[in-house]
């Protein structure tokens, strides 16, 4: 039972951070230096470093026992009390087997930190949307010499399974290619330590710390970057991952792009860029079908002692096309009301409609206004809303700015002179020629097929 939970300790954080809305600072002032002590008797016994996080036995006792005892019970199946002491009041037996068994690594997650809990080509669920890009990424795994598929650029909406390929791969290659260097890092985390080798050299008047940086991301056999759509703009960023980029290229070594967009649509990056994503293999990962979130979600009952209804599974994999991320969301919060109301007895389809009240309205139309158009073209194209409404009338524009014309045109019952308002121009023949010119581009560029495609997921995420 213990070295279950060990096993799955990660998970449960996550998900306790994730459910029960705690923020960033406390997570990790609280929740992130906990440790297992023992699981005997069905009490699970976490320590808490008053040195270090403070007096709040008592505080994280009342807040949290209650939701650890139900991530515990989500990510294990187990049903455990949890008690929290602090670690000096640990007896010395107990001490002993703390201490022997937090100084081991007893998992890839502890020894690799990056590693989510749980992602594995084995919990990968393949179906048509993904078959092509699952077969790509395990190629990449077997074969991790630079040799295939290099670079591998997955893209897609958000919550497709991306992120779970990456670290895929990652484990798949740590486990059975030992001798290899594998790091894994989002843009965001690559940005932050960016941006603090820059502030470090300004302190010390020196580049020890963007020696440092380099030496972490370059001298590796694996690179692997999520969302690297969020460096674009960056300039200090850009260029260092850029070069970072070039040296592992031009060395042979494997690297792994996840974005929201393909290459050809990343207006804002120099076109050698674009052209070096493009020289691999770049591949888009659609939404889950029908049956594909069925197979998640009775997955997701393998794992659960509590057993829905295979009418209730079959609803929430009807409601919920977006992504995974949603639909997963929608089945454990099913799963907690089942716990709190119903602890002991199978809920009702109509219940469970309840419980997914705030996830599914199936009587209520989804809204397109033009504002919510303009906000993601822009944020599609990376661009500031003011620019787009400008007069400016540059290509990185008129064509984002024709795209919302085109899109306010079809998915809104705005007028012509409506829409023209809303887009800040001056008359209301503007937007017929936006239009039209979309129209009869979208006959013979397949390239804006595919990005107004990508555009309307997103509206519709």
């Amino acid at each position: 039972m213990e070295n279950q939970i060990r096993d799955k300790w990660s998970e449960i954080i996550t998900y306790l951070r994730d459910e029960f809305d705690i923020n960033r600072v406390l997570f990790r002032t609280w929740i992130e230096p906990l440790q297992i002590v023992s699981c005997e008797n069905d009490t699970l016994t976490i320590a808490i470093d008053e040195s270090r996080q403070g007096d709040i036995l008592n505080l994280i006792d009342k807040k949290y026992r209650i939701p650890f005892q139900i991530a515990v019970e989500v990510a294990t199946g187990l049903q455990v009390e949890v008690a929290f002491i602090y670690t000096k009041d640990i007896n010395p037996k107990e001490v002993s087997s703390y201490i022997n068994k937090d100084s081991r690594s007893t998992s890839l997650e502890e020894k690799y930190p990056f590693l989510k809990n749980g992602h594995s080509f084995d919990t990968f669920v393949v179906s048509g949307s993904n078959n092509i890009a699952y077969a790509a990424a395990v190629a990449v795994a077997e074969n991790p010499n630079g040799q295939i598929y290099n670079p591998l650029f997955l893209y897609s909406g958000p919550g497709m399974g991306k992120t779970h390929l990456m670290h895929s791969i990652a484990r798949y290659i740590i486990e059975n290619h030992p001798s290899y260097q594998v790091t894994y890092t989002t843009s965001e985390e690559f940005t932050n330590s960016v941006v603090e080798a820059i502030r470090t050299n300004k302190q010390k008047g020196d580049t020890v710390a963007t020696a440092t940086l380099r030496k972490k991301y370059r001298n590796v056999d694996i690179l692997l970057i999520d969302d690297i759509q969020f460096i674009i703009g960056k300039e200090s960023t850009q260029i260092e991952f850029f070069n970072t980029f070039e040296a592992l290229y031009q060395s042979g070594k494997q690297i792994v792009i996840s974005s929201d967009r393909p290459p050809s649509q990343m207006e804002q990056l120099d076109m050698r860029y674009r052209s070096r994503f493009n020289s691999g293999m770049t591949i888009d990962i659609q939404p889950p079908d029908f049956e594909t979130s069925m197979a998640i979600l009775r997955n997701k009952q393998e794992n659960s002692d509590i057993q829905l209804d295979d009418v209730i599974l079959e609803y929430i994999a009807s409601n919920i096309k977006s992504n995974i991320r949603d639909l997963e969301g929608a089945y454990n919060k099913i799963l907690l009301y089942s716990k709190f109301t119903k602890p002991n007895q199978n809920i009702t389809l109509a219940e469970a409609e309840n419980a997914l009240k705030d996830f599914i309205s199936p009587n209520e139309k989804l809204m397109i206004t033009a504002d919510y158009i303009i906000e993601i073209v822009t944020d599609h194209f990376n661009l500031d809303k003011d620019a787009l409404l400008s007069d400016k009338k540059t290509r990185n524009l008129t064509l984002p700015r024709q795209i919302c014309m085109y899109l306010c045109s079809e998915l809104t019952s705005l007028t012509q002179t409506e829409i023209a308002a809303k887009l800040k121009r001056n008359n209301h023949t503007t937007v017929i020629h936006g239009v039209n010119k979309i129209k009869e581009d979208l006959n013979v560029d397949k390239e804006l097929e595919n990005t107004i495609s990508i555009i309307k997921k997103k509206l519709n995420s």
